[in-house]
C-alpha cells in the first residue's frame, strides 16, 4: 500500500512539473505571439513606406517628364523670340563706330551684294563681350535684332549659299541666333553628317534643330540627335528599308517636345 502511495505521489509530482512546464510554455508562446505581432506591425509599416516610396517615385517620374516638357517649351519660346536676330563674326572691333545699326545698314547690303527694299532696319544691335582696347585678338561677335523677319532670313540665306562673305579684307560670317540647348543639338546633328554620307542617306538640317533624312524614297524626321544615332546604327545592313528600321527602332525619347506638342 505504501508503495502504491509513493508511486501516486511520484506521478503527482511529475504532473505538477508538467503543469509548471506547460505554464512556462504558455508564457513563452504568449511572448512569441507578442513578438510576431510586433514583426507584423513592422512589416505593415514597411509596406506602407514602400507604397509611399513607390507613389513618390511615380510622382518624381511625372515631375521629370513635366520638367522635360517645360524645358522644351521654354527653349522653343526663347528660340522664337530670337528669330529676328543675326550673329556677325569677324567684324574688326572699332570699325562699327558708335552707331552699330547705321553701320550694319550700310555694310550688310554691300557684304551680301543685295539690295533691300525697304532698307534694313534694326530694333537694336550691340557687340558681345567687353571692348578690346588694344584691338588685338579675335573680335567679339555682333548680335543684331532686325525689325523684319524676312530680311533676317534673306541675309542668312545669302550667307548659306555664298559661303564666307568678304568685304575688302574682312571675312565675315553670318549665323542665326539660337539658345544654347538648340545650338548643342544642331552641333550634335551635324556631327552625324559623315555617317549619313557614308550610308548614302540624303539629309537636311532645319531650324531650329530637326534633321530630315531620306533613303530609297522613304523619309523620316528626327528631333533628338541620340535617336538619329541609334537609328543609323541599324542602317549598315543595306537590305533593310527605312520602314523596316522604323518598326524595329526604339521609340523616340521625350527629352525634346515636338512643335505640335508645344503648341497644345
Amino acid at each position: 500500500m505504501d508503495r502504491i502511495l509513493q508511486e501516486i505521489s511520484a506521478v503527482g509530482r511529475k504532473l505538477e512539473g508538467m503543469d509548471n512546464a506547460m505554464v512556462a510554455l504558455m508564457a513563452e508562446t504568449r511572448s512569441m505571439r507578442l513578438e510576431i505581432a510586433g514583426f507584423q506591425s513592422q512589416i505593415s509599416g514597411l509596406d506602407q513606406r514602400v507604397t509611399t516610396d513607390q507613389a513618390q517615385a511615380a510622382s518624381w517620374t511625372n515631375r521629370d517628364q513635366e520638367l522635360f516638357y517645360l524645358r522644351s517649351r521654354l527653349t522653343d519660346l526663347e528660340d522664337r523670340s530670337r528669330r529676328n536676330n543675326i550673329h556677325l563674326l569677324g567684324v574688326p572691333e572699332g570699325t562699327e563706330g558708335a552707331d552699330i545699326p547705321s553701320y550694319l545698314r550700310d555694310m550688310l547690303p554691300k557684304l551680301t551684294d543685295t539690295t533691300f527694299y525697304p532698307p534694313l532696319e534694326f530694333q537694336r544691335a550691340h557687340r558681345l563681350g567687353p571692348k578690346r582696347q588694344d584691338g588685338k585678338g579675335r573680335p567679339h561677335p555682333i548680335i543684331a535684332c532686325m525689325l523684319r523677319h524676312g530680311q533676317a532670313r534673306k541675309l542668312l540665306q545669302k550667307a548659306r549659299t555664298q559661303g564666307p562673305l568678304r568685304l575688302g579684307t574682312m571675312e565675315i560670317r553670318l549665323s542665326a541666333d539660337f539658345t544654347r540647348e538648340t545650338a548643342e543639338r544642331r552641333i550634335a546633328f551635324l556631327s552625324l553628317r559623315p555617317r549619313l554620307r557614308h550610308l548614302n542617306v540624303k539629309f537636311g538640317l532645319f531650324e531650329p534643330a530637326r534633321m530630315w533624312i531620306t533613303k530609297n524614297g522613304e523619309s523620316r524626321t528626327f528631333y533628338d540627335p541620340e535617336d538619329l544615332r541609334i537609328f543609323l546604327e541599324g542602317l549598315h545592313d543595306t537590305s533593310q528599308t527605312m520602314e523596316t528600321m522604323t518598326q524595329s527602332s526604339p521609340p523616340p525619347r521625350t527629352h525634346w517636345a515636338k512643335p505640335w506638342e508645344l503648341a497644345s
